[in-house]
């Protein structure tokens, strides 16, 4: 059990709209071989569109409207990528699904900097002192100096930079990065980079190879910047990071195939493991033998030839094993989890086991409702699932009285899958 819980990570990627989030997610899934080709996400009209956007609104508009799921491996490890909305009229499933997450990956827009939608969705991370990693994208085009963004994350944010990469130049003039654990500076060649993005990899700032390959000057200004930065800047502290405090920073460009590699290790070596989760009895741990966990979203409709409708659970502790029983503590019932799955964004298989960390999906009949709890018997509840009062209020009157069940039966699916809708009858 415990080395099954040490190989997992469950993570979710927060961003503002538009700063590259659904590129980050593709391109984390290209590296990791969980995919072969990156959706096109840059011809919103095109017939490929990104793995996580697979609603027909999203392919539309290009933009993630649902959490998707998506669990992969790399390096012997089980990572579970949870991809959530951007827009705000989306945010409550936002906020649940970042109540399922151990860890989470802020992305910035080098050219925007720290915008509104981060700004809250840090706010909520902030309740549950979430690790925060942040990549800052689009370094291929001008933006603003990195030395400035990572002032005003630390400002607005509230939460310490420790770069872990840091560019040479931007836009035009960007060479690449200096990883400055590794003391390894990777070469960025534009419109070179291959499907997998092989960069050339110099090894040591002082290289004489640099003069050569960048010119003595920018060579020499990058020598001095990182020196500068080495002496300025916070170290890389792993359990301010894992206390919530301190973000580690990583420069990139997604669609150029460029500093994923980079993050995608970091992420591995940094991300926490399954956390223990507070109940309303006591704290349960992820390496405890019996099963527990709870829903935080509903999803109806993820197969378009079948009007199906998943409960996404994460697990908290235990193992799961296909047809075994449960307790749903909130009805006292037990219930027999048959045909639970694991996805890939839309594309799901059956899931034949799964441990504290993991997410499955468990088909839904109209039984279940997002924060229902799920054990081996244990009448507990796990907290911090938010609910939402209604802002909105109308009055429907049906014009049709035999149609009166078929609109009760579509409001029931509704505030079950979305959790904020409540309706009363006359």
């Amino acid at each position: 059990m415990l080395s099954e819980v040490a190989k997992r990570r469950t993570f979710a990627i927060i961003s503002h709209p538009d700063a590259g989030k659904t590129t980050v997610t593709e391109k984390l899934l290209l590296y990791a071989g969980a995919i072969k080709t990156a959706g096109s996400v840059k011809a919103r009209k095109a017939s490929t569109h990104a793995t996580s956007d697979w609603m027909e609104m999203e392919k539309e508009r290009g933009i993630s409207i649902t959490s998707s799921i998506m669990q992969f491996d790399y390096n012997n490890h089980v990572i579970n990528l949870l991809d959530t909305p951007g827009h705000e009229d989306f945010s409550e499933d936002t906020y649940r699904t970042l109540t399922a997450v151990d860890s989470a990956l802020m992305v910035i827009d080098v050219a925007k900097g720290v915008e509104v939608r981060t700004i809250k969705l840090m706010e909520v991370c902030r309740l549950r002192d979430t690790p925060i990693l942040t990549f800052i994208n689009k370094l291929d085009r001008e933006g603003k100096e990195p030395i400035e963004l990572m002032d005003e994350v630390e400002t607005v944010l509230n939460i310490e930079c420790a770069p872990i990469t840091w560019p040479i130049g931007m836009g035009k003039r960007f060479k690449g990065v200096v990883h400055l654990l590794e003391n390894k500076i990777y070469l960025y060649e534009s419109g070179k980079n291959s499907e997998i993005g092989e960069n050339i990899i110099i090894n040591g700032v002082d290289n004489p190879q640099l003069d050569e390959i960048l010119g003595k000057d920018v060579a020499l200004e990058m020598r001095e910047e990182v020196e500068l930065i080495r002496e300025t800047t916070t170290p890389f502290d792993l359990d301010a990071f894992l206390a919530g405090k301190q973000t580690p920073v990583f420069f990139g460009s997604a669609i150029s195939n460029f500093g994923i590699q980079n993050l995608l290790d970091g992420f591995l070596e940094y991300a926490p493991t399954p956390k223990n989760r507070k109940s309303d009895i006591r704290e349960v741990k992820p390496e405890e033998n019996k099963l527990t966990g709870f829903v935080f979203k509903i999803q109806a409709n993820m197969d378009p030839k079948h009007h199906d409708r998943l409960a996404f659970m994460r697990l908290v502790s235990g193992q799961y094993n296909k047809g075994m029983k449960v307790l749903q503590v909130s009805t006292g019932k037990q219930i027999k989890i048959a045909n639970a799955v694991t996805f890939m964004s839309r594309e799901r298989s059956s899931a034949e086991v799964a441990y504290a960390g993991d997410v499955i999906g468990i088909h839904n009949h109209g039984g279940i409702s997002i924060g229902d709890t799920f054990t081996q018997g244990e009448k507990l509840s796990f907290q911090g699932i938010p609910n939402f009062a209604p802002e909105l209020f109308r009055r429907a009157v049906l014009k049709d009285p035999l149609k009166a069940k078929a609109l009760q039966k579509g409001l029931d699916q509704l505030s079950q899958k979305k959790g904020q809708l409540k309706y009363f009858a006359q």
